[in-house]
């Protein structure tokens, strides 16, 4: 069954893989994020690629009204948009921290606000938000996307109980490593304050084994999220939570039976 899908974040990486296979499979994908010149190749498909930034409300409204009224309705939306902040507490900007929410969070919330009124009068929908094996667990110099990805779970719990009685499902995936723009963008920010941080030895470790990780084909590729979400889609009752690629479901697990302290061990371990 066709279905109207709105994605986030589709200018890359796992949100334009998803696009692709979704708009081959006969949906309508309206794709946004900042940098629509890197969405031609989703119009040529056959999508609709919309500039949007998910922290400016205008835009947002705009895209929302887009859809409304050319489609009169959205079937699917999924958060996707984020980024990966990393670096030690006491070096990150209290600001680029807020940045971090305001986008992985908060940005979110604000779309999710505007396509819910649609879905409930509409007596179904399904929301996929996009969170991460690191809101389960943690890493050092993480401490600012971990929080983010931690809150975007308890406020998808939340929500899926909110709009259960209007039909509308809520799903939470977490990608594990995937070979997405993601390392790279965590390696740059690293780079960029290790040369004067008390923590420099600690960001050289963690930004060598992240290189070594997406080098060495130690990622999953971006279709187990595509056929992943395509599944979602497809599903009149998908699962609550999907925990997809690499590293994903071994780390969780340890996460949930070690306890905090050998966990802790297991995590320096690898530094």
């Amino acid at each position: 069954m066709k279905k109207v899908i709105l994605i986030t974040g589709a200018s890359s990486g796992m949100g334009k893989e998803t696009a692709k296979q979704l708009i081959k499979e006969g949906h309508i994908v309206y794709t946004v994020a900042r940098r629509i010149e890197q969405m031609q190749d989703l119009e040529r498909l056959g999508g609709f690629p919309m500039q949007m930034d998910v922290t400016n409300e205008a835009d947002i409204e705009q895209v929302v009204d887009t859809i409304i009224r050319n489609e009169g309705k959205i079937d699917v939306l999924w958060n996707n948009a984020g980024y990966g902040l990393y670096g030690a507490v006491e070096d990150v900007p209290l600001a680029e921290a807020v940045k971090q929410f305001n986008v992985n969070l908060f940005g979110l919330a604000a779309v999710t606000q505007k396509v819910v009124p649609y879905m409930r009068k509409a007596g179904s929908g399904t929301i996929i938000n996009t969170s991460s094996m690191g809101g389960k667990m943690y890493f050092p110099l993480g401490a600012w996307y971990h929080a983010s990805k931690h809150a975007l779970e308890g406020f998808s719990d939340c929500l899926r109980l909110e709009l259960k009685p209007f039909n509308i499902n809520v799903v939470v995936i977490e990608p594990g490593l995937i070979a997405t723009e993601f390392g790279s963008t965590l390696i740059d920010g690293l780079e960029k304050i290790s040369k004067q941080s008390a923590y420099s030895d600690t960001m050289k470790k963690i930004a060598e084994g992240t290189r070594k990780s997406y080098e060495t084909n130690s990622s999953s590729k971006p279709s187990v999220v595509s056929n992943a979400v395509s599944k979602i889609v497809s599903s009149p009752k998908p699962k609550t939570r999907y925990r997809i690629g690499k590293m994903a479901k071994p780390l969780v697990w340890m996460r949930i039976y070690l306890g905090d302290r050998l966990f802790d061990k297991v995590v320096t371990s690898q530094l």
